[in-house]
């Protein structure tokens, strides 16, 4: 897909930082949120489905409070989170009605999509959504995630929401023009990254982190978003949202910003699950004969490729498949659990029974389980 395939596109994720909504926070910008609620509804009068992720529910409820610092402990950042979300959603309600629009708010944590059947619920109430022509406003629920279940930054929340509803075009808006081949606050000759695949390694050596402190995320988190977003066919840009009409232009093809393009081939709508899952219970560690039969060949994990075994799970756990050099290949859904992983490792499936006393599925992960990374 080129930039002039965008306007093509039947439904768009627009992600919007926490500095660009609170203006490097200072506060609920509304006059920017009143800008980027007309763009989109703009993109609505042309028939096109939007989605919208929103940060900053933490960062207004840290003006809210008079907070100068964003808060460490968790509860503190929950409950700036539940104070700032009442102002965040309400502006965005009173910006859609002023463009005849509804919007919804909904709410999501990992554990809302690490767990399948939670996964299609939210996708289906998306769907119905986006069907009675309603604009779902999506945040992180800080209020009651755990370190555990928390996505880390809305970035990568953005991208499982266009995996979820099959979008053509994933648009983060940030407080930067995009993505540069080096630090530009630390090196003047820095050139902007126009377009670039999404699995270019020159992504990893100049992804850094958060500029303004205010969200958890930063050019590492928005990389990854997009190769999370290409798993589905979605394509990304990364653009700054203090351009003029950004979202409009940047759906007809502007040269704003920097495009990665997905030039990997999608993922069936299960293994997009798999891949997106960012909770990791434990890892098996492969000899190079099962590495190479997963990367060239496509087959189950059997038992016997695997020479170590790591961490407490249970059957069905999301675990992490390591080269020998410890670099991840491939992750999936295991069929024993960690102690029998243990007894079973680098021995065929005939000798389960012998092992374990009982014999399940003859491989350690189905490839229908598992997804290479």
């Amino acid at each position: 897909m080129s930039r002039s395939d965008f306007c093509q596109a039947k439904r768009v994720v627009v992600k919007i930082g926490s500095s660009l909504l609170t203006d490097g926070g200072r506060g609920l910008n509304k006059p920017a949120i009143a800008g980027w609620v007309k763009q989109m509804a703009a993109l609505r009068q042309r028939g096109v489905d939007v989605v919208l992720v929103s940060s900053g529910s933490v960062a207004e409820g840290m003006v809210r409070l008079k907070l100068k610092a964003r808060p460490k402990t968790l509860h503190e950042l929950q409950a700036a989170a539940s104070v700032g979300q009442m102002g965040l959603v309400r502006r965005f309600e009173d910006e859609f009605q002023l463009h005849e629009l509804l919007a919804a708010q909904v709410l999501l944590t990992h554990d809302d999509l690490s767990d399948r059947q939670r996964y299609l619920n939210a996708r289906s109430t998306l769907l119905t959504l986006l069907q009675f022509g309603v604009v779902p406003v999506i945040n992180e629920n800080d209020a009651v995630a755990t370190e555990e279940i928390r996505f880390g930054d809305n970035d990568t929340l953005g991208a499982l929401v266009a995996n979820l509803v099959e979008a053509d075009l994933l648009i983060i808006l940030t407080d930067q023009t995009g993505l540069f081949d080096a630090n530009p606050s630390l090196n003047p000759d820095a050139k902007l990254i126009s377009d670039i695949s999404v699995n270019a390694s020159l992504l990893d050596e100049v992804a850094g982190g958060s500029i303004s402190g205010l969200g958890r995320g930063g050019m590492f988190t928005k990389v990854r978003a997009a190769r999370l977003a290409a798993r589905s066919g979605a394509a990304t840009v990364i653009v700054s949202g203090k351009i003029d009409n950004v979202i409009p232009e940047v759906f007809d093809g502007a040269e704003f910003g920097t495009y990665l393009i997905p030039n990997i081939a999608p993922l069936a709508a299960r293994k997009q699950w798999l891949a997106g899952q960012l909770q990791l219970k434990g890892s098996v560690t492969l000899d190079d004969g099962a590495v190479k039969i997963l990367k060239e060949a496509g087959k189950s994990l059997l038992a016997v490729g695997v020479k170590a075994v790591n961490g407490s799970f249970q059957r069905g756990d999301l675990v992490s498949c390591l080269d020998l050099q410890g670099n991840e290949i491939a992750r999936g859904l295991i069929n024993y659990g960690a102690e029998d992983a243990v007894k079973i490792a680098g021995k065929a499936s005939s000798e389960f029974e012998r092992l374990l006393g009982y014999a399940d599925d003859a491989e350690l992960i189905h490839r229908d389980n598992l997804v290479l990374v």
